[in-house]
Protein backbone atom coordinates (compact mmCIF):
# COMPACT_ATOMS: atom_id res chain seq x y z
CA UNK A 1 0.00 0.00 0.00
CA UNK A 2 1.27 3.61 -1.21
CA UNK A 3 0.89 6.56 1.61
CA UNK A 4 0.35 10.07 0.79
CA UNK A 5 3.49 12.59 0.98
CA UNK A 6 4.15 16.28 0.91
CA UNK A 7 6.42 17.54 -2.63
CA UNK A 8 7.65 20.51 -2.79
CA UNK A 9 8.96 22.48 -6.19
CA UNK A 10 12.07 24.43 -6.68
CA UNK A 11 10.62 27.15 -6.10
CA UNK A 12 8.71 26.10 -2.42
CA UNK A 13 5.59 25.52 -3.81
CA UNK A 14 4.34 22.90 -1.62
CA UNK A 15 1.99 19.78 -3.52
CA UNK A 16 0.81 16.82 -2.35
CA UNK A 17 1.64 13.34 -3.88
CA UNK A 18 0.83 9.86 -3.62
CA UNK A 19 3.99 7.47 -3.62
CA UNK A 20 4.18 3.43 -3.51
CA UNK A 21 7.32 1.74 -2.73
CA UNK A 22 8.37 -0.91 -5.16
CA UNK A 23 7.97 -4.35 -3.97
CA UNK A 24 10.79 -6.67 -5.34
CA UNK A 25 13.49 -5.65 -7.16
CA UNK A 26 13.77 -1.92 -8.50
CA UNK A 27 12.73 -1.46 -12.02
CA UNK A 28 13.17 2.75 -11.86
CA UNK A 29 11.25 5.10 -10.53
CA UNK A 30 7.45 5.83 -12.32
CA UNK A 31 5.26 9.39 -12.72
CA UNK A 32 1.86 8.24 -12.66
CA UNK A 33 -0.03 11.82 -13.62
CA UNK A 34 -4.05 11.51 -12.99
CA UNK A 35 -6.99 12.52 -15.50
CA UNK A 36 -9.11 15.84 -13.98
CA UNK A 37 -10.71 14.01 -11.36
CA UNK A 38 -7.34 13.99 -9.19
CA UNK A 39 -5.49 11.50 -7.54
CA UNK A 40 -8.05 8.98 -7.62
CA UNK A 41 -8.89 6.27 -5.62
CA UNK A 42 -8.11 4.22 -9.23
CA UNK A 43 -4.85 6.31 -9.70
CA UNK A 44 -3.81 5.11 -6.27
CA UNK A 45 -4.09 1.54 -6.62
CA UNK A 46 -3.00 1.69 -10.41
CA UNK A 47 0.22 2.87 -8.63
CA UNK A 48 -0.04 0.37 -5.91
CA UNK A 49 -0.07 -2.47 -8.72
CA UNK A 50 2.68 -1.02 -10.32
CA UNK A 51 5.15 -0.83 -7.34
CA UNK A 52 4.38 -4.26 -6.72
CA UNK A 53 6.10 -4.72 -10.37
CA UNK A 54 8.98 -3.28 -9.03
CA UNK A 55 8.31 0.23 -9.38
CA UNK A 56 8.96 3.37 -7.13
CA UNK A 57 6.23 4.87 -7.99
CA UNK A 58 4.87 8.79 -7.40
CA UNK A 59 1.19 10.37 -8.56
CA UNK A 60 1.74 14.05 -7.93
CA UNK A 61 -1.39 16.16 -7.95
CA UNK A 62 -1.45 18.46 -10.78
CA UNK A 63 -4.12 20.74 -9.70
CA UNK A 64 -3.58 20.57 -5.63
CA UNK A 65 -6.20 22.40 -3.33
CA UNK A 66 -9.79 20.84 -3.59
CA UNK A 67 -10.74 17.43 -3.89
CA UNK A 68 -6.68 16.89 -5.26
CA UNK A 69 -7.40 13.24 -3.42
CA UNK A 70 -11.13 12.17 -4.09
CA UNK A 71 -13.01 9.43 -3.05
CA UNK A 72 -15.12 8.92 -5.97
CA UNK A 73 -13.23 7.74 -9.53
CA UNK A 74 -15.78 10.37 -10.83
CA UNK A 75 -17.15 12.93 -8.57
CA UNK A 76 -19.37 14.21 -11.26
CA UNK A 77 -20.83 17.41 -8.80
CA UNK A 78 -17.37 18.34 -8.61
CA UNK A 79 -16.92 18.21 -12.75
CA UNK A 80 -17.19 21.82 -13.69
CA UNK A 81 -15.04 23.08 -11.18
CA UNK A 82 -12.25 20.37 -12.06
CA UNK A 83 -12.60 21.56 -15.70
CA UNK A 84 -12.17 25.01 -15.31
CA UNK A 85 -9.00 24.43 -12.93
CA UNK A 86 -7.61 22.15 -15.73
CA UNK A 87 -7.84 24.86 -18.39
CA UNK A 88 -6.40 27.58 -15.80
CA UNK A 89 -3.50 25.11 -15.82
CA UNK A 90 -3.55 25.53 -19.32
CA UNK A 91 -4.48 21.39 -19.72
CA UNK A 92 -1.12 20.93 -17.62
CA UNK A 93 1.64 23.28 -18.66
CA UNK A 94 1.31 25.04 -15.12
CA UNK A 95 2.60 21.61 -13.72
CA UNK A 96 5.47 21.54 -15.29
CA UNK A 97 7.31 22.52 -11.89
CA UNK A 98 4.96 19.59 -10.25
CA UNK A 99 6.61 17.32 -12.67
CA UNK A 100 10.10 18.13 -12.39
CA UNK A 101 10.34 18.25 -9.03
CA UNK A 102 8.89 14.41 -8.79
CA UNK A 103 11.41 13.66 -11.55
CA UNK A 104 14.23 14.96 -8.83
CA UNK A 105 12.85 13.03 -6.26
CA UNK A 106 13.28 9.53 -7.75
CA UNK A 107 16.63 7.94 -8.78
CA UNK A 108 16.73 7.13 -12.31
CA UNK A 109 15.91 5.30 -15.11
CA UNK A 110 12.56 7.90 -14.65
CA UNK A 111 9.40 6.89 -16.48
CA UNK A 112 6.39 8.66 -17.00
CA UNK A 113 2.62 7.98 -17.97
CA UNK A 114 -0.71 9.85 -17.69
CA UNK A 115 -4.14 9.25 -18.51
CA UNK A 116 -6.27 12.33 -19.96
CA UNK A 117 -5.43 15.95 -18.36
CA UNK A 118 -2.55 14.01 -17.33
CA UNK A 119 -1.94 12.36 -20.79
CA UNK A 120 -1.61 15.63 -22.35
CA UNK A 121 0.04 16.77 -18.91
CA UNK A 122 2.82 13.83 -19.78
CA UNK A 123 3.13 15.15 -23.67
CA UNK A 124 4.43 18.17 -22.63
CA UNK A 125 6.48 16.75 -19.75
CA UNK A 126 8.04 14.79 -22.39
CA UNK A 127 9.17 18.31 -24.84
CA UNK A 128 9.87 20.50 -21.61
CA UNK A 129 11.33 18.64 -18.57
CA UNK A 130 14.35 17.04 -17.69
CA UNK A 131 15.50 13.50 -16.35
CA UNK A 132 12.96 11.31 -18.04
CA UNK A 133 13.62 7.85 -19.62
CA UNK A 134 10.75 7.47 -21.69
CA UNK A 135 7.09 8.59 -21.53
CA UNK A 136 3.56 7.14 -22.13
CA UNK A 137 0.23 9.29 -22.89
CA UNK A 138 -3.20 7.99 -22.94
CA UNK A 139 -5.53 9.63 -25.01
CA UNK A 140 -4.52 13.24 -23.94
CA UNK A 141 -7.39 15.35 -25.58
CA UNK A 142 -5.00 18.40 -25.65
CA UNK A 143 -1.53 16.55 -27.04
CA UNK A 144 -3.52 17.68 -30.82
CA UNK A 145 -3.59 21.50 -29.73
CA UNK A 146 0.17 20.69 -29.20
CA UNK A 147 2.02 19.06 -31.64
CA UNK A 148 4.52 21.78 -32.26
CA UNK A 149 5.84 20.28 -28.92
CA UNK A 150 8.41 17.59 -29.71
CA UNK A 151 9.34 15.00 -26.87
CA UNK A 152 12.58 14.84 -25.99
CA UNK A 153 12.39 11.27 -24.86
CA UNK A 154 10.51 7.88 -26.25
CA UNK A 155 6.93 8.92 -26.40
CA UNK A 156 4.36 6.70 -27.49
CA UNK A 157 0.43 7.06 -27.27
CA UNK A 158 -2.74 5.91 -26.87
CA UNK A 159 -6.39 6.32 -28.49
CA UNK A 160 -9.51 4.49 -28.67
CA UNK A 161 -10.97 5.24 -31.93
CA UNK A 162 -14.82 4.97 -30.20
CA UNK A 163 -13.29 8.47 -28.21
CA UNK A 164 -16.11 10.85 -29.14
CA UNK A 165 -14.04 13.52 -27.34
CA UNK A 166 -10.76 12.93 -29.04
CA UNK A 167 -11.81 12.65 -33.17
CA UNK A 168 -9.98 10.65 -35.78
CA UNK A 169 -9.01 13.62 -37.05
CA UNK A 170 -6.92 14.97 -34.14
CA UNK A 171 -5.36 11.72 -34.43
CA UNK A 172 -4.58 12.37 -37.91
CA UNK A 173 -3.09 15.97 -37.06
CA UNK A 174 -0.89 14.14 -34.46
CA UNK A 175 0.10 11.80 -36.24
CA UNK A 176 1.18 13.72 -39.68
CA UNK A 177 3.27 15.88 -37.36
CA UNK A 178 4.96 13.18 -35.77
CA UNK A 179 5.16 10.37 -38.26
CA UNK A 180 8.12 8.89 -36.43
CA UNK A 181 6.29 8.18 -32.71
CA UNK A 182 4.11 5.03 -32.24
CA UNK A 183 0.67 6.21 -31.60
CA UNK A 184 -1.40 2.98 -31.04
CA UNK A 185 -5.14 2.71 -31.65
CA UNK A 186 -8.14 0.62 -29.52
CA UNK A 187 -11.22 -0.48 -30.57
CA UNK A 188 -11.98 0.96 -27.38
CA UNK A 189 -13.82 4.80 -26.31
CA UNK A 190 -12.52 7.58 -23.45
CA UNK A 191 -10.51 6.56 -20.56
CA UNK A 192 -10.50 2.42 -21.27
CA UNK A 193 -7.92 1.90 -18.77
CA UNK A 194 -10.47 3.41 -16.26
CA UNK A 195 -12.83 1.48 -13.74
CA UNK A 196 -15.81 3.32 -15.40
CA UNK A 197 -18.14 2.95 -18.00
CA UNK A 198 -15.34 3.31 -20.65
CA UNK A 199 -13.22 0.42 -19.44
CA UNK A 200 -12.56 -2.22 -22.56
CA UNK A 201 -10.52 -4.72 -20.84
CA UNK A 202 -8.25 -5.87 -23.55
CA UNK A 203 -7.38 -2.92 -24.47
CA UNK A 204 -6.30 -1.64 -21.38
CA UNK A 205 -4.55 -4.49 -20.88
CA UNK A 206 -2.51 -4.44 -24.16
CA UNK A 207 -1.90 -0.72 -24.01
CA UNK A 208 -0.17 -1.29 -20.74
CA UNK A 209 1.68 -4.32 -22.09
CA UNK A 210 3.29 -2.06 -24.32
CA UNK A 211 3.43 0.25 -22.01
CA UNK A 212 6.06 -1.68 -19.67
CA UNK A 213 8.04 -3.18 -22.71
CA UNK A 214 7.88 0.86 -23.79
CA UNK A 215 9.81 1.86 -20.49
CA UNK A 216 11.59 -1.39 -20.28
CA UNK A 217 12.95 -0.07 -23.58
CA UNK A 218 13.95 3.12 -22.07
CA UNK A 219 15.51 1.97 -19.53
CA UNK A 220 18.22 -0.43 -20.87
CA UNK A 221 16.56 -3.87 -19.87
CA UNK A 222 14.57 -6.78 -21.35
CA UNK A 223 13.23 -8.85 -18.74
CA UNK A 224 9.95 -9.74 -18.32
CA UNK A 225 7.38 -7.43 -18.18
Amino acid sequence: MGERIALATTGGKPFSAWRAAPGDARRGGLIVLHPIWGVTPHIREFSDGLAAQGYEVIAPSLIDGTNAFPDLNTDFPILAQRLAMGEASGWGAAAMDVIQATIDALNGPVFLLGFCFGGSTAWLAAARCEGLSAVACFYGGDIVNRVDETPKVPTILHFGTQDEGIPPQDVATITAAHPDLPIWLYPAGHAFVAPTAGYHEDSAKLAMLRTLQHFQRGGGTKGEV
